[in-house]
């Protein structure tokens, strides 16, 4: 693994909203542990006060899904703790719904949009400033829904397809700033999300066969580690016994 070296007289800076999920805590261990300084964007304080415990680790707390005033808290609370630049955004943030797709009411619908959509993409609206002066890297945590149909699973298939949209047009517009953005399409993941949604669709939860949420948080620190010559665009992440399409989240 090639890591870039750090920016003159600066320790690498990154933000990594949904760290106290699965795969967001896994990947501020993770960078933290490479000793990158890691804010932590999470839903309550008390997750906060417990992220804060970690070396090198300072920690936020926001309701994501409240999208009216996200753009001004993080310029306002967000961005001046970036001044030297941020090295890397992790969008690793996200909610799910299940159910037929004429069963989803309005309110199913602006909630996941939000949360899974509009609030990376304000977010990163907000904080391009300070990723382009690092020259930095934006990761997107999709899913294999955001690649293909998966029954019961019509919002939140649409929300990753959505969020593979901007995603794949913020790669273009922001190239001649040097930004890398970067989508990672993991299959079944070891995590509570999974567990809850296997509970709710009556099929079993078999967290051998997943991938864990640390390989994850490795591939990321892998995508933003590379050298200055390559970029990771879209990034298929797959158990390594295929897992039937009725069970691809």
């Amino acid at each position: 693994m090639t890591q870039d070296a750090p920016r003159q007289g600066t320790a690498r800076t990154a933000v990594v909203t949904g760290a106290a999920g699965g795969v967001g805590s896994h990947t501020v261990h993770t960078l933290a542990s490479l000793g990158w300084r890691v804010v932590a964007v999470v839903r309550t304080s008390q997750d906060a006060g417990s992220l804060e415990r970690i070396d090198g680790v300072e920690a936020t707390a926001v309701d994501l899904s409240d999208t009216d005033g996200l753009s001004a808290w993080a310029e306002t609370q967000l961005a001046p703790r970036l001044s030297d630049g941020l090295d890397l955004l992790v969008h690793a943030a996200a909610v799910a719904s299940v159910g037929p797709a004429a069963d989803a009411d309005a309110a199913t619908w602006q909630r996941v949009l939000r949360t899974n959509v509009a609030a990376p993409a304000l977010l990163t609206g907000a904080l391009l400033p300070q990723v382009r002066a690092a020259r930095g890297t934006i990761v997107f945590i999709n899913s294999g829904a955001g690649e293909r149909a998966v029954p019961d699973h019509a919002v939140y298939a649409a929300s990753k397809h959505a969020l593979r949209g901007y995603a794949n047009t913020l790669r273009l517009e922001e190239a001649g700033h040097g930004v890398r953005v970067t989508t990672i399409y993991p299959g079944q993941i070891d995590t509570k999300m999974l567990a809850g949604i296997d509970r709710t669709l009556d099929v079993p939860f078999e967290p051998d066969r997943y991938i864990r949420p640390q390989t994850v948080a490795d591939t990321i620190a892998w995508v933003a580690g590379l050298g200055p010559d390559a970029h990771v665009t879209n990034l298929d992440l797959r158990p390594r016994q295929e897992v039937g399409a009725e069970f691809n989240v």
